[in-house]
């Protein structure tokens, strides 16, 4: 008798039929990705071109994305800016939940540490300066110039990665992840109790801002200036993170996210590439505070309460954890959709809480998961299938 069964997938062809949003395996990341590089080139200067052309976009009908539409919206351009930002927080931490698989929960104190590092040194109305320049007698007004501040901030949130990850980094899952919520609560306490070095809670006023080629081209009221700068950054940060994640380092983090014991069997030391994770993640939260800090002119310790730390985990969640344009994505999408809709703020919690349970239930994977993550979840859900049918 002949079998009328229709032949069950395999697991790696599910993996496939799971790509770019679902899409089937010739959907538009495998086809970008199989295109010479003459080809991918326009593509890439073309959507580069788009996003600095964001702010000025008045063509019909991409002009109503736009958040100042109506009389009580938000600036499109601080907006703009601001989805930038958290972009680039959304590749740190993808770094390290995503690629390593640690999971953070203290994320915040890395961007306060940057927005600080940034005011501490750089604002002639910090306590820090003003105690400098009254012991070097540097005269009144002194402070570290901006361009300073980028090496300072980036040194200290590399010792902070270092210092919280080098007794840390030995506990896994819900202990590492209430280890570094603790962090975070710690930096935001600090900032406000220790008003010696942080001005306390009254906070810092005078944060630098970048060098200007013309006079008030980095006001903080002209934000589209703001997004160019933080696109570039951002950009150029894209490029050196999909540099590291196809390295050996980006290797041997998604040995030890897929399975440590494992990993360590096969000669990968896994302490020193969590710490390097740690490390690196720090950093780039430190360049996105910092960055924030200079546009805002001001920093104070509110600004940096914990849930907004628990944000930044959605967005690398909802988008696709291991992914770096995933988690660019929930970072848009979390940023941008509450001021788009701000006339519906008094349901943005019960919308935003709606949202995440379905995303959840309909796709755990992330709204663009990487296709490792994505052959992953095809596995477990062809065994579940085949225990299905064994029953």
């Amino acid at each position: 008798m002949s079998d009328n069964k229709a032949p069950v997938a395999e697991p790696a062809d599910e993996g496939r039929k799971a790509g770019f949003l679902g899409l089937p395996s010739l959907g538009l990341a495998d086809r970008f990705s199989s295109l010479p590089l003459w080809a991918k080139l326009p593509i890439v200067l073309l959507v580069v071109s788009f996003a600095f052309y964001l702010p000025n976009l008045t063509i019909l009908p991409f002009a109503y994305i736009r958040t100042d539409l109506t009389s009580g919206g938000s600036d499109w351009g601080g907006v703009l800016f601001l989805v930038v930002i958290y972009m680039i927080v959304a590749i740190g931490l993808n770094v390290v939940i995503g690629l390593a698989g640690l999971l953070d929960l203290g994320y915040i104190g890395f961007y306060a540490l940057g927005a600080y590092s940034v005011a501490i040194f750089g604002s002639p109305s910090s306590p820090v300066t003003q105690k400098i320049a009254e012991r070097f007698d540097l005269g009144e007004g002194w402070a570290v110039p901006f361009v300073a501040c980028i090496p300072i901030a980036l040194g200290i949130a590399l010792a902070a990665g270092v210092t919280l990850g080098a007794p840390t980094l030995r506990l896994r899952g819900d202990y590492l992840a209430i280890v570094t919520m603790g962090f975070g609560e710690i930096i935001r306490i600090l900032s406000r109790n220790v008003g010696s070095v942080t001005n306390g809670s009254a906070g810092i006023i005078g944060v630098p801002s970048p060098p200007e080629p013309s006079e008030n081209y980095f006001s903080s009221i002209e934000s589209a200036h703001w997004y160019w700068l933080a696109l570039v950054v951002l950009i150029l940060l894209i490029f050196l993170t999909r540099r590291l994640e196809n390295s050996r380092v980006g290797r041997g983090w998604l040995a030890i996210r897929e399975d440590e014991d494992a990993a360590a069997v096969m000669g990968v030391n896994a302490f020193k590439f969590k710490l390097w994770a740690f490390a690196i993640g720090a950093s780039l939260g430190a360049i996105a505070g910092l960055l924030f800090a200079s546009k805002q002119a001001y920093v104070e310790p509110t600004g940096f309460a914990l849930n907004l730390s628990f944000l930044f985990v959605a967005m690398v969640v909802i988008g696709g954890s291991g992914n770096m344009v995933g988690a660019m994505l929930g970072a848009f999408l979390i940023t941008y959709l509450p001021e788009r809709f701000r006339e519906f703020q008094d349901w943005r919690p019960f919308a935003f809480g709606v949202a995440m349970v379905m995303v959840m239930v309909l796709r755990p994977q992330g709204l663009v998961p990487s296709r490792r993550r994505a052959r992953e979840f095809a596995d477990r859900k062809h065994e579940a299938e085949e225990a299905a049918a064994d029953v």
